[in-house]
């Protein structure tokens, strides 16, 4: 049934593909104007709908970056917010007012300017008037916004969703034709094993058709230490998450690599999966505190995804779940050494030239 409908779609995403392949190409011959910018300009994207991994992407390059004292800026178009126009993330900030993929990097870090605006171009004109103004500015999920030209683009895909693999909205998940990966300085296979064997390296590489001049690398997800959503709670001692049952929620677009290793990490694992940036209710806390109590086990946990805790963090149902044991689990972007000697050394490289 799932194949007779994409079969059934295929001509919409013909038709929307060779829509957004003409507004490229209106782009590519100057029809459309780009407008490029005097300072390092360095765009995340990808060609699908969502589930790659930019959040951890965009979070390695502000680690990379403000180790080599590069002061920063990122943007974003700030999704799920009930904002518009410009705005600068200060201590008043939620996911209400800048999105929480925003909010998440202004809580992790410190000497970063965090900013969204819909309108990229008129985003960075803005902060080049801030004073100080950055160095290098991060446009987060921007690979289709052809309005800037970046100097520097890099396109994350999935391992286990190929945009070789896929096709066009609305009977795939991308959102132009694969021809347009040919804009990316990069690619990145995120999610993918850390020991991936070379001949699936090579494999993948080929199915992908790189240019010449493009660089494919793979990466692979890091789960950091669990941490608490209240800080101020009695928490369980976790030695080791075998020795507990979980309640997992998320909101995010692919879950599946964390469901699969909490399974793996885990007594029992029970998933309560909502849409992505869902806006929680009491409603959905309740279904989730029922979850727990459900549970006969004496050690349970609950755990969230770090999108997820920025999402919950400013709302007054979070109080709800604040007589449980509830933790986060931040995820980083990795490589192997020899591709991130590669991937620092492009990005260090370029922002020093520019």
């Amino acid at each position: 049934m799932k194949l007779l409908l994409k079969i059934l779609l295929l001509p919409f995403s013909v038709l929307y593909g060779f829509i957004t392949f003409l507004r490229n190409k209106l782009y590519d011959w100057g029809v459309f104007h780009s407008e490029s910018f005097d300072i390092p300009v360095i765009c995340v994207g990808n060609l699908s709908t969502g589930g790659t991994g930019k959040s951890p992407a965009i979070e390695y390059l502000i680690r990379l970056l403000q180790h080599n004292n590069v002061h920063l800026a990122t943007l974003s178009r700030g999704y799920g917010r009930k904002t518009k126009g410009f705005i600068i993330a200060d201590h008043t900030a939620t996911a209400a007012t800048i999105g929480d993929e925003p909010l998440q990097f202004f809580q992790k870090f410190n000497n970063l300017t965090v900013s969204v605006c819909e309108d990229r171009v008129n985003g960075i004109n803005l902060l080049l008037k801030k004073q100080p103004s950055p160095e290098v500015i991060l446009l987060d999920d921007a690979f289709q916004h052809r309005s800037v030209k970046p100097g520097f683009t890099i396109l994350l895909t999935d391992f286990n969703h190929l945009y070789a693999h896929d096709c066009v909205l609305p009977s795939g998940r991308l959102r132009e034709f694969r021809s347009g990966a040919k804009r990316a300085d990069i690619i990145i296979v995120t999610k993918s094993p850390e020991n991936i064997a070379e001949a699936q390296r090579n494999e993948i590489i080929k199915s992908l058709n790189p240019t010449s001049n493009q660089c494919v690398l793979f990466s692979f997800t890091r789960y950091k230490d669990l941490l608490p959503f209240f800080e101020n709670a009695v928490q369980p001692t976790i030695t080791s998450l075998n020795e507990f049952e979980i309640v997992l929620f998320s909101g995010i677009a692919d879950p599946t690599p964390l469901i699969e290793h909490l399974k793996v990490n885990s007594k029992m694992l029970h998933t309560i999966r909502f849409s992505d940036h869902h806006p929680y209710l009491k409603k959905d806390i309740k279904n989730i505190s029922q979850k727990f109590c459900n549970i006969a086990s004496e050690k349970k946990v609950i755990i969230s995804t770090e999108k997820d805790f920025s999402r919950l963090a400013h709302k007054n149902i979070l109080k709800e779940l604040s007589s449980f044991p509830v933790y986060y689990i931040p995820v980083e972007m990795d490589f192997s050494e020899t591709d991130k000697k590669t991937f620092d050394q492009k990005i260090l490289n370029y922002v020093e030239q520019n």
